[in-house]
């Protein structure tokens, strides 16, 4: 009795795990797919940057960069065609006399078989592509943009701010916290409020006290700022730091440690995670940003970051896609390339923010 009652469990079982198994695979086939899609302009704007300009405009081109296959047949460039055999494959076949019902091809991979009667109209027929990347188009895009140049500026700028930013926003973070003093709510939902503080309504009386003090044609308007903390940067810093045992700071106290001592040798260290999240959101922004640098550095090319040259670099060479695309790729690498290496760490910075002690 107990070995019949065992054998509908264990086929429930399997069962079970054989839907679990199913669930999990079209799971990643729907993820999959939906990051492909994503993807699909990243995609097409790399096989853009490895394109000539005639090759943009070739008729019947593939996406990927590449050129018409041709086949040198007796002195001549013959055009090379996939053509349909009769026994049902496909053969790359140069051309050599075209017709409208019959065609004469040769095989440049076998001369010695001789000439090769297709009937059929040779329009119908697609062409042979053969894969040719314009690796050169960077170099150029690299020379013309003075891209170290602009690399320098956009780094400089960025890493400024960045100390400034992840310092202010920790330093705000723990004081909200860990101290208590007078309104302290209130207050937090005063900067936490300043979110939705239009950017519109602060640029004329910001560009006037930048000008009045001379800070104008600068770096300072772009980097000095950030050491006065941001209001959604201390938002993740203080969820961050509450998620963390109040009873360690007390312990520490016990032990003689001041606010400053328990700030640098056990806060800090438990938010590695978030003060990175911290610095790389900072980093997009400040490598993203172009009405900034646009309005205090338009006088001063020398001092100006990717996102203020890349544009005025589009409008001199709108009738080249290619290099364009690939000093935009070129631009775009060194965030994508910390977001993948730091994706980790990152990911559990932001996600345990959320939750509140």
């Amino acid at each position: 009795m107990a070995a019949t009652t065992a054998q509908p469990m264990t086929k429930t079982i399997h069962t079970g795990r054989t839907g679990e198994l199913l669930r999990r695979i079209l799971l990643t086939l729907i993820t999959l797919l939906v990051a492909f899609l994503f993807l699909l302009p990243f995609f097409n704007m790399v096989f853009t940057s490895l394109k000539t300009t005639d090759q943009m405009s070739e008729a019947g081109a593939p996406i990927w960069p590449a050129l018409p296959g041709t086949a040198v047949v007796n002195g001549k460039t013959l055009d090379v065609f996939e053509v349909p055999m009769l026994d049902g494959s496909v053969q790359n076949l140069a051309i050599v006399k075209k017709g409208r019902q019959q065609s004469t091809f040769v095989d440049p991979a076998n001369l010695e078989a001789g000439e090769i009667v297709w009937e059929g109209a040779w329009r119908t027929l697609a062409r042979s592509w053969t894969p040719s990347p314009t690796w050169s188009n960077f170099y150029e895009a690299w020379v013309k943009i003075n891209f170290p140049l602009l690399f320098r500026n956009t780094l400089g700028i960025a890493l400024i701010g960045l100390i400034g930013t992840v310092v202010s926003s920790t330093l705000v973070g723990y004081g909200f916290a860990r101290f208590r003093f007078p309104l302290r709510n209130f207050w937090f939902t005063v900067l936490v409020s300043t979110i939705f503080l239009p950017a519109a309504v602060t640029i004329v009386p910001t560009y006037a006290f930048f000008v009045r003090i001379g800070w104008v044609s600068t770096w300072l308007p772009l980097t000095v700022p950030h050491f006065f903390s941001n209001a959604y940067n201390v938002f993740l810093m203080r969820q961050y730091i509450m998620t963390i045992p109040r009873e360690m700071d007390e312990a520490a106290q016990i032990d003689g440690a001041g606010p400053i001592r328990i700030l640098w040798s056990m806060i800090i260290p438990q938010c590695k995670s978030v003060m990175l999240a911290v610095a790389l959101f900072h980093l997009v922004f400040a490598w993203n940003d172009y009405f900034g640098p646009l309005l205090y550095l338009s006088t001063v090319p020398d001092l100006q970051p990717i996102s203020v040259a890349l544009p005025r670099f589009n409008n001199i060479y709108g009738a080249n896609p290619p290099l364009i695309q690939a000093a935009a790729l070129m631009a775009m690498a060194l965030p994508v390339l910390l977001f993948f290496l730091a994706q980790r760490v990152f990911i559990q910075g932001v996600v345990v923010t959320g939750v509140e002690k």
